[in-house]
């Protein structure tokens, strides 16, 4: 018991350490603005309009079992969607495309970057020869089922992406999807 007193005792006495205030030139307070000699990292922001969206470009608005509803249009059966024209498609099924359907798409000026194909209500495979012909020309070709072909066709067209569509309406009764809706 002793030796804790002591040692309290001796804890206590020891010299305190007084760190002397250092002084500084300059103390900042709340109110301080920061100007250019303060930091060096310091600059204006500026903001410009890089490109403005055209109002050319076509977006598909919505889709039913009948056809589809393209930037206010109304077109029936299969179509193919052109950076700016819509034409019909002539094919009735996924099993009936071939090189030739896609003809219209490497013919084009400036060249389609890539062609999203709508198979219907489920994603079905073509065949082997029409991707190798299409990958030949320098075409990339996403299948997809035809409510995600429409949703990554309206992408790529917001993202200014030369690209077109295949589409082939998805059978049975379905009621009409608008696509604007959904995002929302």
């Amino acid at each position: 018991m002793a030796a804790a007193f002591v040692l309290r005792n001796m804890y206590q006495a020891r010299p305190a350490l007084h760190c002397l205030p250092v002084r500084l030139a300059w103390v900042p307070w709340r109110g301080h603005r920061l100007t250019p000699a303060d930091d060096e990292l310091y600059q204006r922001t500026r903001i410009s309009m890089l490109q403005r969206e055209s109002q050319h470009t076509m977006y598909i608005d919505s889709y039913n079992s009948r056809g589809f509803t393209v930037s206010g249009n109304r077109v029936l059966g299969p179509c193919a969607l052109l950076p700016h024209s819509v034409v019909q498609w002539n094919v009735g099924s996924h099993q009936d495309i071939i090189e030739e359907s896609f003809s219209l798409f490497w013919l084009l000026e400036p060249p389609i970057e890539i062609v999203v194909v709508g198979t219907g209500d489920r994603t079905e495979r073509l065949r082997p020869e029409v991707l190798r012909a299409m990958r030949q020309r320098g075409i990339a070709i996403e299948v997809q089922d035809t409510p995600n072909a429409c949703a990554t066709f309206n992408f790529l067209c917001h993202e200014g992406r030369v690209t077109g569509a295949a589409l082939i309406p998805p059978p049975g009764e379905i009621a009409l999807t608008s696509l604007t809706q959904s995002a929302k």
